[in-house]
């Protein structure tokens, strides 16, 4: 089976690779030559355009940051739903608003081109070590069809439903995460400013009722769980302005549906305000540092 990869991020690149050391062949594209360099150094092979994936793989994967950019991927004249031919899969691993990915399920419908949304969690680290969880949405047969693939990539595969699905649940999943690690690092700030040592806290909290992952598995406060970002001064992870772009979604989403999220809302606002100041690059959880009153 012959696989192509379209973006080669911080998250698409060790996604691929993983499907490399699996043994799949794969054709890479990236608007940058120097990742399509980094991936062929990893066995990959090159494509000149995406065309050239549409022809060449069995199934696709898109991993890039905005619904535009796997719009245009998809729907522009050189994209794939124009050069790829019918019973192909192309699976999408951005996160995208729902409407856009809806529309894009139903026009690959009418060319018989099979599609999932499926959107990760698990951050860098988990694209590295592949232990990632793929939130799927669209039909039971492209999800099968795609499970054996996904697997090579993480360790929690979820059909989530129908088309969009996937985009629902990592929408809401990422807003929940986004108020957690506020909350985690509002208790920390805290604690600091009552003279409580952090690792004390930790110790408490992380084995009593404000136990969370953002605690426990992602910890904002340095020395404290090695593999968090605090400890890498900050270096992402998951970037501050793509938890803001995460956030956005759920604020669109739930207008869409009329559903009321007034803690989703402030958190939007306040990784707004952590990004407009210079927050954007770091790893999400540095969000301690605008709280604490830092600086950038």
């Amino acid at each position: 089976m012959k696989l192509g990869f379209i973006g080669l991020g911080h998250m698409g690149h060790p996604m691929m690779r993983n499907l490399l050391k699996a043994g799949f062949a794969v054709m890479v594209y990236d608007v940058m030559p120097a990742a399509i360099a980094s991936a062929t150094k990893d066995g990959a092979s090159a494509a000149a355009s995406i065309a050239e994936i549409a022809k060449y793989a069995d199934i696709i994967f898109i991993s890039v940051q905005t619904g535009q950019q796997v719009t245009d991927i998809c729907l522009s004249e050189s994209g794939l739903f124009v050069n790829v031919s019918a019973g192909k899969l192309i699976i999408d691993c951005s996160s995208i608003d729902i409407v856009a990915t809806r529309a894009l399920h139903a026009e690959a419908e009418k060319r018989k081109i099979g599609m999932l949304d499926a959107p990760v969690s698990g951050g860098v680290s988990g694209a590295e070590a592949a232990t990632l969880t793929f939130m799927v949405g669209g039909k039971q047969e492209n999800f099968e069809r795609a499970l054996p693939i996904l697997q090579k990539m993480g360790k929690k595969i979820v059909h989530a439903g129908e088309a969009g699905s996937g985009q629902a649940a990592k929408i809401c999943n990422n807003m929940l995460l986004g108020i957690s690690m506020i909350g985690t690092c509002e208790a920390f700030a805290l604690a600091e400013k009552l003279g409580l040592d952090a690792k004390k806290f930790f110790e408490i909290s992380s084995n009593a009722s404000g136990q969370c992952w953002s605690m426990t598995s992602y910890c904002p406060v340095p020395d404290i769980v090695q593999t968090a970002p605090s400890n890498r001064e900050y270096a992402p992870g998951f970037m501050s302005k793509m938890m803001l772009k995460d956030l956005r979604l759920a604020q669109h989403a739930a207008e869409s549906v009329n559903a009321s999220i007034p803690l989703g809302a402030e958190t939007t606002a306040l990784y707004d305000l952590f990004v407009n100041q210079g927050g954007g690059e770091k790893d999400f959880s540095a969000i301690i540092q605008f709280i604490k009153g830092e600086g950038e």
